[in-house]
C-alpha cells in the first residue's frame, strides 16, 4: 500500500470524536485507508446484500453486535443505520469507535449531518498526490505522463493500462452514481456534458454557454454540474476577491481534480498528444490546482484556494488564503524559465501589497531557482509551498 497523507489526520481526528466519516470519489482509496489505519476494527460493506438486508432490518442487533466498533463501508447504502449509529454512540462516547465510508457523497452526507452532527469528524480522501506517488517511487519522471497516467489507486496496483481503466470508469461512475442522485433520462447526453466540461478544464465558467453547447436548459447545467463537483469528479475555483472589489471576476475557473479521467475525456491517449494539445497548459494547471486541494484536504483544513484575475486579465492561477496571509502561486507548463513569466506575479504584489517572498511559479522542469525573490519549483515538489 502507497502510505496516505492523510492518515496523520484521521488518527489526530480518532482521539476526539466516535465516529470518522471518510468521503471522496469512487476508487481513491477508502476502504483501503481506513483498513491499513484501523487493522484491529471489523469491516462490514453495506454493498453486500445480506449485509445490508440485515442493517435494514436490524440496525439497533447490528450495531450492538459491534460494540467495540467497527469499520462501516457505502453506508449511505442503507442510510436508516445513522439514527442508530446516533444512539449507539451517544450511549458511549469512546473516540475512535465507528469508522464510515461513502463514495456517493449526497446520501452520506445527508445522513451524518441530520443524525450525528458533533459526533463526526469528516475527510475527503482524493486520488493520489504527487508528493504521496513520489515518496513512493512511483511518480513518473515526466509531468505529462504524469497527467495521462492519472492518479488513482488501481492505476498503480493493477496490470492495467490507464486509457482502459478510465474507459470503464466513466461507464460505470454515470450508470452507477449519476443515475442515483438525479433522473437523467439520457445518459449519452450526460456524458456530453461530463466531455464538454472537460473541454472548458482551466478555463472560467460559463454556464450557460455551456449549457448551450449541450442542448441543456439552464438549470440542468447547474445540477448535473454540482453533481460532478459533489462527487469528487470536477472543482470550481472561486476568484479572490477581498479588498479588490469591482476588479474581479465572479465565475469560478472549472477543473479536474483527477487529471488522467480528463485526458481520457478529451481523448488522449499518451504524453506526447498532449504535449501538443492546445490544453496542454490547462491540463498542467489542473495537475497543480488538484495537488494544493489534495494537501488541503489530507491536512483536514478548508481548501482556502482561489484564483485572482483583474478586469484587464492579469491572473493569477493559485492564491492561497489561510486567513493571515496570501500566498501567490503562478503554473506554467513550459520546461524552460524565463523572467516574463512572474510578470503577473509582479502585477499581484502590486495590487495585494504583499512580499515577494510569498510568490512563487510552479512549472514543468526539474530545476528549483530563484528570481528576484520569487521561487521557482518544480512540478514535482509543489508539496514544498503547502
Amino acid at each position: 500500500m502507497i502510505p496516505r497523507h492523510v492518515a496523520d489526520t484521521l488518527h489526530r481526528l480518532e482521539k476526539g470524536f466516535p465516529v470518522l466519516c471518510i468521503t471522496g470519489p469512487r476508487q481513491s482509496g477508502k476502504t483501503t485507508l481506513a483498513k491499513a489505519c484501523f487493522p484491529t476494527l471489523p469491516y462490514l460493506s453495506l454493498e453486500d446484500p445480506d449485509i445490508a438486508r440485515l442493517a435494514r432490518e436490524d440496525p439497533r442487533g447490528l450495531l450492538d453486535t459491534y460494540r467495540d466498533g467497527l469499520i462501516l463501508d457505502e453506508a449511505q447504502a442503507v442510510p436508516q443505520i445513522f439514527s442508530y449509529l446516533k444512539t449507539a454512540v451517544d450511549a458511549d462516547p469512546r473516540p475512535g469507535r465507528f469508522v464510515v465510508t461513502g463514495s456517493q457523497q449526497f446520501g452520506l452526507l445527508a445522513g451524518v449531518t441530520e443524525s450525528l452532527a458533533g459526533r463526526a469528524a469528516f475527510l475527503t480522501l482524493l486520488p493520489f498526490s504527487v508528493a504521496e506517488l513520489k515518496t513512493a517511487g512511483e511518480l513518473p519522471a515526466d509531468p505529462f505522463t504524469a497527467i495521462v497516467k492519472g492518479f488513482y489507486p488501481p492505476i498503480y496496483d493493477r496490470n492495467v493500462s490507464s486509457y482502459d481503466w478510465y474507459t470503464n470508469y466513466i461507464a460505470s461512475y454515470v450508470e452507477r452514481d449519476v443515475r442515483s442522485i438525479i433522473n437523467v433520462k439520457d445518459l449519452g447526453q450526460f456524458q456530453t456534458f461530463v466531455k464538454m466540461c472537460a473541454s472548458r478544464v482551466g478555463q472560467l465558467l460559463n454556464l450557460s454557454a455551456l449549457a448551450l453547447d449541450c442542448g441543456l436548459s439552464h438549470n440542468t447545467a447547474r445540477a448535473w454540474l454540482s453533481v460532478l463537483e459533489t462527487s469528487g469528479i470536477v472543482y470550481l475555483l472561486q476568484p479572490y476577491h477581498q479588498n479588490f472589489g469591482k476588479r474581479l471576476v465572479k465565475s469560478p475557473k472549472l477543473y479536474f481534480v483527477d487529471t488522467g479521467l480528463a485526458a481520457r475525456l478529451l481523448g488522449i491517449k499518451t504524453a506526447e498528444e498532449l504535449f501538443v494539445h492546445p490544453n496542454r497548459g490547462n491540463l498542467f494547471e489542473c495537475l497543480i490546482v488538484a495537488e494544493f486541494l489534495k494537501a488541503r484536504h489530507s491536512a483536514g483544513v478548508d481548501p482556502g484556494l482561489y484564483f485572482w484575475r483583474d478586469n484587464v486579465g492579469t491572473e493569477v492561477d493559485i492564491v492561497c488564503d489561510d486567513g493571515q496571509k496570501q500566498k501567490a502561486i503562478e503554473v506554467k507548463s513550459g520546461k524552460t524559465f524565463s523572467p516574463e513569466l512572474v510578470s503577473a506575479l509582479e502585477a499581484w504584489t502590486r495590487f495585494a501589497d504583499a512580499n515577494v517572498e510569498d510568490c512563487a511559479l510552479l512549472y514543468a522542469g526539474d530545476r528549483a531557482l530563484q528570481w528576484k525573490g520569487v521561487s521557482i519549483v518544480p512540478w514535482n515538489l509543489s508539496s514544498t509551498l503547502m
